[in-house]
């Protein structure tokens, strides 16, 4: 599995919960607003989305359910999932790949020692969009590979509606994909990893959390519009 030490000074640890008296019940003991990387026991909730978000437009969904479970199992390190109270309302899945292009074998096949993060899939769910996760989610999970030592670009391919999308979030394109999917086509986009993630000024002390990539949502981040 990939190192993401070099991930933790850029993220902000949860907050620790007040001491509570013992006579006092929690009424709440879930986060109002969290992301984390995902793992096999979010498959079916990710297939959920991604079957609602990509049959009713393109007939096909990027990843089938035995395919999800199969990167939340080899590359859990390379997924985020955004989580309201516990529910998850936006994700996205990659892995790694070590060629220029992408290629069919890319949409089954994680490659350890590549350095290509291809991402398969950003969906988000039908009652949260238009909010303006999906560019914020994905703004999170770019700066997240910027602390990835060996990640020097990711790479995704899409229909060419969404080019216009992508390229908001900083995506170039590349040129016509090689990888079809029945009687789709699809373009090619990039994205280069360098330099380090971006952190604000007023955040708070650097902390090393328990997982890199358990973070809460703040304010600023879900007054981004899409």
């Amino acid at each position: 599995m990939m190192s993401v030490v070099g991930a933790q000074p850029f993220i902000k640890p949860m907050q620790s919960s007040p001491s509570v008296s013992p006579g006092i019940q929690r009424r709440h003991t879930l986060p109002a607003s969290e992301v984390r990387p995902l793992n096999t026991q979010d498959a079916i909730s990710v297939f959920e989305i991604e079957r609602e978000a990509f049959i009713s437009v393109s007939g096909e969904c990027p990843l089938h359910l035995d395919e999800v479970r199969h990167f939340l199992t080899l590359c859990p390190e390379l997924s985020m999932g955004w989580f309201e109270e516990g529910r998850l309302v936006a994700f996205i899945i990659g892995s790694l790949w070590d060629q220029d292009r992408l290629a069919t074998e890319a949409l089954t096949l994680h490659k350890p020692c590549g350095s290509t993060v291809h991402i398969h899939v950003l969906a988000v769910h039908r009652t949260f969009r238009q909010q303006g996760k999906g560019p914020i989610l994905m703004w999170r999970y770019l700066q997240y590979l910027r602390c990835l030592p060996n990640v020097r670009r990711a790479v995704l391919m899409c229909e060419d509606f969404l080019i216009p999308f992508y390229r908001k979030s900083g995506f170039k394109v590349l040129g016509r994909c090689a990888v079809t999917v029945a009687n789709l086509t699809f373009t090619e986009m990039w994205y280069p990893i360098s330099g380090h993630a971006y952190m604000r000024r007023n955040s708070e002390a650097i902390r090393f959390p328990q997982h890199p990539l358990t973070v809460p949502l703040t304010k600023t981040d879900e007054q981004v519009d899409v």
